[in-house]
């Protein structure tokens, strides 16, 4: 049996029951509750994120929700570090840490790591903002994609802030990302084969999802409908009253967000607006699952069981996580 002290990974797709078996987790065993949300880390953006309640929150606090301002970026390099201290103070107090969200990536950095990347260069930094000035992001999005096409595939032209730390990386070091992160991941393989662990725990690896992936489908439209009864088009608009943040900042870029942004800036109709939230969310969750079917121990959970507690509980006991 493992001398590394337990810790439970709760994931999942958008809207498939995450925060509810967790609370149910929390209520039977000696469990404290992180979150693993790139967009819960925000105040002020309440109803788009689906972030739970106060009154939820009041009673099953979770770290890492309303930690930070719209204006500001988190990186999973934040996440790790900021994660790590809080499971560390919860196993002191000889609790578990029971990290629910679906960031995948965040999970991905807390168990392997992060790849070494140059420190900011304020006079690189500087530069690419002139040029950015003087010949629009699309230019040097068009830069990007000839020194580094694996990151220009996955980060938008519009998005100024990764755009940015792409190319200054490539500056700096005369590596691109993509070779650091390689790097970086043979040297974790390496690490995994001679019995290294990143992670100083034993991880218990959850999934939550409906089988039928229509009915999961149907929760997202369900949900982003009552995002906007609840008044979400108004959430944004105080956002975009404050006049200091942009559609390029990575909060605004959440889904759900960006496209009330484009709605506001009469970019889309109400009923575009909707229709797209709901096509980005589908696409988050089909990039979860991506991510979900290659990770190692991984025991799944239909959404739609009503007996997910005790099974949950059952596998806890199985790989010894509860003794």
């Amino acid at each position: 049996m493992s001398q590394l002290p337990p810790a439970i990974f709760l994931m999942g797709p958008t809207a498939a029951g995450k925060t509810d078996l967790a609370i149910e987790l929390t209520k039977v065993l000696p469990c404290e509750l992180i979150s693993v949300d790139s967009a819960l880390v925000y105040r002020g953006m309440d109803i788009g994120t689906a972030k739970p309640s106060k009154e939820i929150l009041a009673e099953f606090p979770h770290r890492l929700i309303d930690i930070l301002d719209p204006a500001e970026s988190y990186s999973a390099a934040d996440f790790r570090r900021d994660a790590l201290q809080a499971m560390a103070e919860i196993t002191a107090r000889g609790n578990i840490p029971l990290l629910v969200g679906g960031t995948m990536l965040y999970y991905k950095a807390l168990l392997e790591g992060l790849a070494d990347m140059p420190a900011a260069d304020p006079v690189i930094r500087a530069q690419i903002e002139e040029e950015a000035a003087r010949l629009g992001w699309q230019a040097l999005h068009d830069q990007l994609a000839v020194i580094d096409p694996q990151s220009a595939a996955r980060i938008h032209p519009n998005d100024p802030q990764r755009l940015s730390r792409a190319l200054e990386v490539y500056r700096v070091s005369g590596q691109s990302m993509t070779e650091l992160r390689l790097r970086q991941s043979a040297q974790s393989t390496e690490a995994a084969a001679s019995g290294l662990q990143q992670l100083p725990y034993t991880v218990a690896n959850l999934a939550i999802a409906p089988a039928n992936r229509q009915v999961l489908h149907e929760r997202i439209k369900q949900r982003f409908t009552n995002m906007l009864e609840q008044g979400f088009i108004d959430e944004v608009v105080a956002l975009r009253d404050r006049g200091d943040l942009h559609s390029g900042l990575p909060s605004i870029r959440s889904v759900g967000y960006r496209q009330v942004w484009d709605y506001l800036d009469g970019k889309l109709t109400q009923a575009e607006m909707q229709e797209r939230g709901i096509i980005a969310t589908r696409q988050l969750a089909k990039r979860q699952f991506t991510w979900l079917r290659s990770w190692a121990d991984l025991h799944w959970l239909d959404s739609l069981d009503c007996d997910n507690l005790p099974r949950a509980l059952k596998y806890l006991g199985t790989i010894s996580i509860l003794s």
